[in-house]
């Protein structure tokens, strides 16, 4: 692919046909909120000019005469003002973790993919790879959908990104700013979050990926923040299978890719100790995101992308259904 920029990017080579496929019945729908200006595919509690009708109301002086029923007054001679249920686009925000960590990874460079600065010299499928084939086919199945979409890498804060849009073309740019960010540093989740917020002033769905390998409060405080100002978020917890299965048989020093110190040890003594800490971690992580009504799902690099997907797509549906039958 050369240097990510002047090579011509391709959908194919960031997002499996079969992926497509299997995301081809759902939409990208944020539980509570369906917020915009545009005509779109998600309909808004509120009331307002739209699309599509909802009821009657009478008319009472100083109402705009836009919306008259001339129909029901030719048959009443009473004056009733048409009202919309609003149909509306979201505004989704794909965070991706780029920091020093995400560059792991055990599998072996996909043949066909396109490509990022965090896999080159290495060979390897990293989690940064996993997080941006993710994030190729959410973007491009909100833009099917007409929504507006906006990207950013972030590791001490949000340090690159693609502003929000709803132009088709607009996948091209998404892409080629994934392709050619390297991964590098720590996270500062509360910096992230507030320059997450000053980029994103409507309420907005939120898709976070990244390892989560933090401390939980720092993570938390993050999260409350965006809940605080009425978004919706999904989490999306990416990790090497190897990080997931610690089916290592070896006696090899650990080395930190964020400064952490580098660790001698048997990997079979600690196996069972290492897979406790972390079940307990992803458990309390994703208690801490149904608490703030967020959706959590771990994806495990070495796994195609599309079945997990729709697992989440699917699931973000039947609440959606269940809340509009209330």
């Amino acid at each position: 692919m050369g240097d990510g920029v002047t090579t011509p990017l391709r959908a194919e080579q960031y997002l499996a046909p079969e992926t497509l496929a299997q995301l081809a019945p759902f939409e990208l729908r944020a539980k509570l909120i369906a917020e915009g200006a545009m005509s779109g595919h998600h309909i808004s509690p509120r009331q307002g000019a739209a699309v599509e009708f909802a009821s009657h109301r009478q008319y009472t002086a100083g109402d705009s005469v836009r919306h008259l029923d001339w129909k029901v007054f030719g048959r009443s001679d009473k004056l009733y003002l048409k009202q919309f249920q609003q149909e509306t686009n979201l505004n989704v925000a794909i965070l991706i973790d780029g920091s020093a960590s995400m560059q792991f990874g055990t599998l072996g460079t996909k043949q066909g993919w396109g490509g990022t600065q965090a896999q080159r010299g290495l060979n390897r499928w990293t989690k940064f790879d996993h997080a941006t084939a993710i994030a190729a086919a959410l973007s491009f199945l909100a833009l099917t959908q007409r929504d507006r979409v906006s990207v950013g890498v972030f590791g001490d804060g949000i340090r690159n990104g693609v502003r929000r849009s709803s132009s088709q073309d607009h996948w091209r740019s998404v892409v080629r700013c994934l392709a050619t960010e390297p991964t590098r540093g720590s996270v500062n989740w509360t910096k992230v979050a507030e320059q997450a917020l000053s980029q994103n002033h409507d309420r907005t769905l939120f898709v976070i990926l990244s390892d989560f390998l933090s401390p939980l409060e720092q993570v938390r405080g993050a999260l409350a923040r965006l809940k605080h100002r009425g978004n919706d978020a999904i989490l999306g917890v990416v990790l090497d299978h190897e990080e997931l299965e610690f089916n290592l048989d070896i006696d090899a020093p650990f080395q930190g890719l964020e400064g952490e110190p580098t660790i001698a040890t048997d990997a079979r003594m600690v196996r069972t100790a290492y897979l406790n800490a972390l079940q307990e971690h992803l458990h309390a992580l994703n208690k801490m995101a149904r608490n703030f009504t967020f959706d959590s799902e771990v994806f495990d690099s070495h796994k195609s992308v599309g079945p997990v997907l729709t697992t989440l797509l699917a699931r973000r549906e039947a609440f959606d259904r269940r809340r509009s039958a209330r």
